[in-house]
């Protein structure tokens, strides 16, 4: 007998995807604010996008309503604008002061 995918997201409890993707999300803050890379520093934020990601999924399989799945469909095109214009940005002050420190980006201020 098939299962489908909500019944088998069902089989593991809520709280382990609460706790995962606190997890998730906590590595991803954590990053944010400790690093100073700026590639880092993306990689984080999109950390912490596939953290709320998770939940939304997870919420929505035990809900049985897809309508959070759609929402993340759109997080996540949001998420590839941000890094194609974010990883944009980045390769060009890397090639105007060759080094993505965070720090060093005062230079751009007037």
């Amino acid at each position: 007998m098939e299962t489908s995918i909500p019944e088998v997201i069902r089989t593991v409890p809520l709280q382990y995807y609460v706790f995962f993707a606190t997890a998730l999300f906590a590595i991803g803050v954590t990053g944010v604010l400790i690093r100073r890379n700026a590639i880092i520093i993306f990689m984080c934020i999109e950390l912490m996008l596939n953290a709320v990601n998770v939940l939304l999924t997870a919420f929505s399989a035990y809900r049985a309503d897809a309508n959070a799945q759609v929402f993340v469909f759109f997080i996540m095109a949001v998420a590839a604008a941000e890094v194609a214009v974010g990883l944009g940005i980045i390769v060009m002050i890397y090639r105007n002061f060759q080094n993505t420190d965070v720090n060093l980006l005062s230079r751009l201020k007037w």
